[in-house]
């Protein structure tokens, strides 16, 4: 059975129009034309605005033309396949994810989700001593702080919780870390969130590793929503453990998650149970979990295709347009909250707002369901920050200039006539 080559995905990609094929740097964030050719690639529902793509990302028609094409090999073919070339196949994806991801392929393994790939870094991590403690902040995702609350109370360790500023600063970020670091000088394990899932808040990664490194932390980062909505490689954040997401900003099938160790902390985190006693120490040696759905790894070729042909820089600068478009209005109106600061390199795509003194979830799910209700556009409440829930934004590239225009006319609409 014959592998699925470059040449072979270039060619299954060429019905992408050719206006993709065009230098990423010739179109603007503004472009209303390109982007309107880019968001004809997607098929989304026509009956609200679809502004909570946080959830998970959908794949252009390219993409899911693929995927559609290999699920029918993959069942066709079932073992045949299987034993015959799919993992070659495999391995070949795996390559070419390792390659954007600036890292070696050895570094990386297939998860079904990053909240798979952290449960394996979390749950592994085999440095802790009683006494000890780990850290997490109310911005981090609900399952990985509910991980670091068990590995704590598993080894007998102290689980420390900070809140995040509000609002943040790139110093006053660091500075939150700085001061939870000296003032539990025990923590020997970090949790870190790149781009929150609750508000949108980017995290400065890199500066916060390495001052926990000067502490003698190990740091695992959380880039679930990070991952292609930013643009930055892994050695941008200089960390040893990342777990991923390919469903969300790839726009990859769903069932595509990636774990990143670092070959020198390869010890730090121990083997999965199935795996066998005098196996390789390598990476794969982390992640067991049976068969898993190879039609969506093997179809993450083809979405790297169609970014490729839009340029990652692009692609995360029309995503902060959109953003940027509804918020620069926004902050205007009186009694909105806007949660992500404007620092360049805090916030990306997604970003969260509220009204003053409406803070409980209750008060945030009215909102969103008014903003979907009354003006057809569909947004998510978010809680667990600290400082009151909220409701999240999340444009994606289907997304127009007048749909923002639309979101900030409903805003100023629901804060002059009340919630109830």
């Amino acid at each position: 059975m014959a592998e699925i080559t470059r040449r072979d995905l270039l060619a299954r990609s060429a019905a992408i129009p050719a206006l993709l094929s065009a230098d990423p740097g010739s179109a603007k964030a503004e472009d209303d034309g390109f982007w309107k050719e880019i968001a004809a690639e997607y098929e989304v529902p026509r009956e609200v605005i679809q502004l909570e793509n946080g959830n998970w990302g959908a794949m252009p028609r390219p993409v899911q033309a693929h995927y559609l094409e290999t699920l029918a090999r993959v069942n066709r073919d079932t073992s045949y396949y299987a034993r015959r070339g799919m993992g070659q196949d495999l391995a070949n994806a795996r390559a070419r994810l390792a390659e954007t991801l600036g890292v070696p392929d050895d570094e990386i393994a297939f998860t079904r989700n990053a909240t798979e790939a952290l449960k394996i870094l979390i749950g592994g991590y085999n440095r802790l001593i009683p006494g000890d403690a780990v850290l997490y902040a109310d911005l981090d995702y609900d399952s990985m702080q509910d991980s670091m609350k068990r590995l704590a109370l598993r080894e007998g360790a102290e689980a420390v919780r900070i809140a995040l500023p509000e609002p943040a600063t790139r110093s006053s970020l660091i500075e939150a870390y700085a001061e939870a670091f000296a003032r539990h000088p025990r923590i020997r394990l970090a949790l870190l969130t790149h781009v929150s899932h609750r508000t949108g808040l980017a995290l400065p990664v890199r500066e916060i590793v390495a001052l926990a490194r000067e502490w003698g932390i190990d740091v695992i980062v959380d880039a679930a929503h990070s991952w292609r909505q930013l643009d930055f490689n892994l050695r941008d954040l200089d960390c040893d453990f990342v777990g991923l997401n390919g469903h969300k900003w790839l726009a990859a099938p769903l069932g595509v998650g990636l774990l990143h160790i670092r070959k020198s902390a390869l010890s730090r985190i121990d083997h999965d149970l199935a795996t066998p006693p005098d196996g390789p120490d390598a990476i794969a040696e982390r992640v067991h979990t049976g068969t898993l759905n190879a039609a969506a790894f093997l179809s993450t070729h083809a979405a790297l295709e169609f970014e490729a042909r839009i340029g990652l820089q692009r692609k995360s600068a029309r995503l902060r347009a959109l953003r940027d478009r509804w918020v620069s209005q926004t902050r205007g109106i009186a009694n909105v909250e806007i949660l992500t600061p404007e620092e360049p390199g805090l916030c990306g795509a997604i970003t969260s707002f509220r009204l003053a003194g409406r803070v409980s979830m209750a008060d945030n799910e009215l909102i969103a369901r008014r903003l979907l209700e009354r003006h057809r556009i569909f947004t998510v409440a978010r809680d667990g920050v600290d400082r009151g829930a909220c409701v999240r934004v999340t444009p994606n590239l289907f997304n127009s200039m007048e749909d923002m225009d639309a979101l900030v006319a409903a805003i100023a609409e629901i804060t002059a006539q009340g919630v109830g």
